[in-house]
């Protein structure tokens, strides 16, 4: 699929907007420190850091 350069740009603009918006809706649900407490699980315990 060919898309002109136009429609990708509206294509991107679509992606970016609806990522910033769930991005945002996520945060609002407390769902960061949900996120962050995983991250710092697997970086000690999984991979072995500190």
């Amino acid at each position: 699929m060919h898309l002109s350069n136009k429609k990708r740009a509206i294509l991107q603009a679509a992606f970016l907007l609806a990522s910033a918006l769930m991005i945002a809706y996520g945060a609002s649900r407390g769902e960061v420190e949900t996120v962050w407490n995983k991250a710092v699980n697997i970086c000690l315990e999984c991979i072995g850091l500190g």
